[in-house]
């Protein structure tokens, strides 16, 4: 989490303009015959850097249409997932703790033992969120298999939905545009609505 605040304050206000929906299409549109790969690395960087993936996603959606877009968009982002959770798991218990803290860690564990495949299912929804829920879920030592099938319940659906609000952007741009900044929202705001009760019976089970 405080490497993608970091790099957001770093190079937030630049890669916010560069990745609006339009400045995403002419991203893609300049890679030419290797935009499809070239989106599926900007989801990937959102490792380490504060690219929107719900942007990029919609961008993919606009060029290759809903279905081979999406189908781009999900592997993309699965595949973000994937290396984030790597890396983190990599790093160890000592590295975790370095990285966490004891208390945060300790509290990563109860969260992701009681809930953690829903908080990595609707964090796939999220523009910045995603990767930095992975790397938690790598370093608190989530089950792989677990993990995985929450990354993929997760990443498909949303990959589909925002290739779909990219590829009504052809007929209808303002129409793109709306649901591009509103859908993000509605999902942010259900994800912290449904994060704070899993909060709440996390602290209700601790104190019992």
């Amino acid at each position: 989490m405080a490497l993608v605040l970091a790099s957001w304050m770093i190079w937030g206000g630049a890669w916010e303009a560069r990745f609006s929906l339009e400045g995403a299409v002419n991203e893609l549109d300049a890679a030419g015959s290797w935009a499809w790969a070239w989106g599926m690395g900007l989801l990937v960087g959102d490792v380490v850097l504060p690219i929107p993936g719900t942007v990029v996603m919609s961008a993919l959606g606009w060029i290759y249409g809903p279905l081979v877009g999406g189908f781009l968009a999900a592997l993309g982002s699965t595949l973000a997932g994937l290396i984030a959770y790597g890396l983190c798991r990599l790093s160890g218990d000592r590295g975790a703790r370095w990285i966490l803290g004891e208390k945060d860690l300790d509290r990563g564990h109860r969260m992701f033992e009681r809930a953690g495949g829903w908080i990595v299912f609707l964090s796939r929804a999220l523009p910045l969120l995603p990767e930095a829920v992975a790397c938690t879920a790598g370093l608190v030592r989530m089950p792989f298999k677990k993990f995985l099938i929450a990354l993929i319940c997760g990443s498909f659906p949303m990959g589909f939905v925002f290739a779909w609000v990219g590829a009504t952007g052809r007929e209808s741009p303002s129409l793109a545009f709306g649901l591009s900044l509103g859908l993000p929202v509605l999902l942010w705001v259900a994800s912290r609505l449904l994060s704070r009760r899993f909060e709440k019976r996390i602290e209700s089970g601790d104190e019992s």
